[in-house]
C-alpha cells in the first residue's frame, strides 16, 4: 500500500457529475447514488486536486450513518478510503452524534473487515456502529 495524503473538503457545485462518474467506474452508479449527491453531507477526497473518492453522510437520531463511502479503483490501496472514513468521524463527533453507523450488505465480506479493522461492531442485521466518545 502507497499511502497518499488527500485533501478532504466539501462537496462543490459541480462535483456531482464527476463523482458521478466515479461511483460508475466501479458498481454503476443509480439514482440512489445522485439522490444520495444531492441530498446528504458529502465529502470529497482529492488527490493533487484531483476527485480521487467521497463519503456521503446522513443523521439517523443519535447518530450519523455513511450512506455511501466510495473510493476511486485506480486510488485503492493508498489510503484514501481510511481518512474519509477518519474525517466523518470527526464530523459525528463535531456533531454531537454519540455513533457513526454504516450499513454493510451481506456478504460483502471485504467492506465488513474494512470498518471492523476501524473498530466498528456489529449492531443489527447488515448494521455496523462504532461508539464514539462523549462530549
Amino acid at each position: 500500500m502507497t499511502y497518499r495524503k488527500a485533501e478532504i473538503r466539501p462537496l462543490r457545485p459541480g462535483d456531482e457529475a464527476l463523482l458521478f462518474g466515479l461511483a460508475s467506474m466501479d458498481r454503476g452508479a443509480d439514482e440512489r447514488t445522485l439522490a444520495v449527491l444531492e441530498h446528504e453531507t458529502v465529502f470529497v477526497a482529492a488527490l493533487e486536486g484531483d476527485p480521487a473518492g467521497y463519503v456521503a453522510l446522513g443523521e439517523a437520531g443519535g447518530a450519523v450513518r455513511v450512506d455511501q463511502l466510495f473510493v476511486s479503483p485506480e486510488h485503492e490501496a493508498e489510503g484514501v478510503g481510511k481518512q474519509l472514513l477518519e474525517f466523518a468521524e470527526g464530523y459525528a463527533i463535531a456533531e454531537g452524534a454519540t455513533t457513526l453507523q454504516v450499513v454493510v450488505a451481506g456478504g460483502d465480506r471485504r467492506a465488513t473487515a474494512f470498518y471492523r479493522g476501524r473498530g466498528f461492531v456489529p449492531a443489527g442485521d447488515d448494521l455496523l456502529e462504532l461508539v464514539l466518545p462523549g462530549r
